[in-house]
């Protein structure tokens, strides 16, 4: 689910080559009625859902003077889509008999960075979402837990960086070092530790953070 229908039908068209069984749903997250929609759909497709996982992405940065309308657009996705895809998911997941939450976070929500004042308050309150999620499913047999990237090479950390002025190579000097293991972590790299939150391999793991930094955090 995205609203980015050319690369979610591109990507649809990858897993029928590999026989995979999937659809693609286009949907704005922090629309309710889209989000139940989507939902509804999912259930009426595949009988159930035991994975869920909320990598939602709208990027906003600055300080104290950021407009409302930007606070809006930030909160509205990254911690309102959050809740709602939650919100009419776990109905699914409890009568599907449990399963796993991994929502993706970041290091921007455990530590301060300059000028970053939206993004890392909406990547922190995640954190506490995660656990207070974890605590009210745990019953229900749902697992919830959080992945935070580094800094990760992404079609946006180049936006990013082109934005600052900056070529790849570049940003590479400036930002490789801050992680222990001297470069940027790849889009596979989270996909696996999300992976493995949602498998029956972390089946004893809820409430929790994955670091997947490269020891920025650590240092």
């Amino acid at each position: 689910m995205d609203r980015d229908a050319r690369n979610g039908n591109k990507v649809l068209r990858e897993l029928h080559a590999e026989n995979y069984r999937a659809i693609f749903l286009s949907a704005d997250i922090s629309l309710e009625e889209q989000v139940r929609d989507a939902v509804e759909t999912i259930e009426k497709e595949f009988g159930a859902l035991h994975i869920l996982v909320n990598n939602t992405a709208a990027f906003v940065f600055g300080s104290y003077d950021v407009e409302w309308s930007d606070w809006n657009r930030i909160l509205s996705v990254n911690i309102l889509g959050t809740s709602l895809c939650s919100k009419f998911a776990i109905p699914v997941m409890v009568r599907s008999g449990g399963g796993a939450i991994v929502n993706v976070s970041s290091i921007g929500g455990l530590i301060a960075q300059e000028r970053s004042l939206p993004y890392n308050t909406t990547k922190a309150a995640l954190l506490g979402f995660t656990r207070c999620l974890a605590m009210d499913l745990a019953s229900q047999k749902i697992r919830v837990n959080a992945v935070a990237p580094g800094c990760i090479d992404t079609p946006q950390l180049r936006v990013d960086l082109e934005s600052a002025g900056m070529t790849f190579e570049q940003g590479l000097i400036v930002e490789g070092p801050l992680h222990m293991l001297n470069r940027y972590g790849t889009a596979d790299e989270v996909a696996n530790a999300i992976l493995f939150l949602a498998s029956d391999e972390a089946s004893f793991i809820t409430g929790t953070c994955l670091m997947v930094d490269g020891g920025y955090t650590a240092k």
